[in-house]
């Protein structure tokens, strides 16, 4: 008796375990009857309870947000220039039962409906992407609006780095790296949120009856081909090689004209130098003079004998050879006194 009461209690706990259920938070389920959806979603978190299996089955999906990440893909605009578009999305399940009717595939997992969802997504945005993006030109994809963002002496590298800090701005995770002058490029008539807020409304369309919602698609990256890529660095660095060498020819000029200010100002020094040595040359030289003249005043004799000594140190030397007459005038000393 003991031993029937036990398997009937492992019975009744074996179809209990297989008649409850837990959903979770995160999660909303769909029961079905032999691979049938039955009733309502569940999206009440909890413990639940079905028939027991294989009668009732129950299938989870998730009820918060998904991540979509697409691969980069080659665009061409309107205004034919090729780029490298990456874009991502958010989605989430809205009608499970919708959903699990368009991937109800015999013996497919719950993650494999997920993945199989994802395609989809993949599928459709990509396409919704390209369609929009070919569609306009450059500027929508990496402008949001008109704002002013450079000056007209900004160079291209400048302008791009406005760009970056304009899409960083925005919140995108990623900023577009575009070598462009955007002046060139036109006015802003969508700009780049208005192109994807289409986009995520085709999105949405399109995927109405999988019982997904998308509920952003935006653009993380974009970036040119690399040979447009490479031509656009060449174009940047003859760019900022001629801006070195106009700063270099200022800096030239500007050192032409410090030199020449110093030399003029050098020129100005040394004219007041000469100017103030010759008027204490022509002083020393008047009171020389009549310190000369003083002293001939008071002696002329001696004062004639000292100048003709001087002047016997400057001409006459160990090797001078001079013929004078006896009566010359230069010579009277040497013949000594008449007394």
């Amino acid at each position: 008796m003991k031993q029937v009461i036990v398997v009937i209690l492992i019975i009744a706990a074996v179809v209990v375990y297989s008649c409850a259920y837990t959903v979770d938070e995160t999660e909303q389920v769909i029961i079905t009857w032999f691979g049938r959806p039955v009733g309502d979603t569940i999206t009440s978190p909890g413990l639940h309870f079905k028939l027991p299996w294989p009668l009732h089955q129950a299938v989870h999906f998730p009820k918060n947000l998904q991540e979509w990440d697409g691969d980069a893909d080659k665009i061409n605009t309107d205004d034919k220039k090729l780029l490298w578009v990456d874009t991502f999305a958010r989605w989430k399940i809205i009608d499970p039962l919708k959903f699990y009717k368009l991937t109800n595939v015999q013996g497919l997992s719950d993650k494999a409906r997920i993945d199989k969802a994802k395609i989809k997504i993949s599928e459709i945005i990509n396409a919704k992407v390209r369609d929009e993006i070919t569609n306009n030109s450059l500027i929508e994809t990496v402008r949001r609006t008109n704002r002013k963002i450079m000056v007209a002496s900004q160079s291209a590298a400048d302008q791009e780095k406005a760009l970056y800090e304009e899409s960083a701005a925005a919140g995108d995770e990623g900023a577009p790296v575009i070598f462009e002058d955007t002046r060139s490029l036109g006015e802003v008539k969508l700009g780049r949120s208005e192109v994807m807020r289409r986009v995520k409304d085709q999105v949405n369309v399109d995927l109405a009856d999988f019982g997904i919602e998308v509920l952003d698609v935006k653009i993380k990256r974009v970036n040119y081909t690399k040979d447009v890529r490479d031509e656009a660095y060449q174009r940047m660095i003859a760019e900022r090689k001629q801006k070195a060498e106009k700063i270099r020819s200022e800096g030239r000029g500007s050192a032409n004209r410090i030199k020449g200010d110093m030399e003029k100002e050098l020129q100005r020094i040394n004219s007041e130098a000469y100017k103030t040595a010759q008027e204490i040359k022509g002083r020393a030289d008047a009171k020389a003079t009549a310190i000369y003249a003083k002293a001939y005043g008071e002696d002329p004799e001696f004062y004639s004998f000292m100048k003709t000594l001087d002047t016997y140190k400057e001409t006459l030397k160990k090797d001078s050879s001079i013929v004078l007459s006896t009566d010359s005038e230069f010579l009277k000393y040497f013949k000594g006194s008449k007394e």
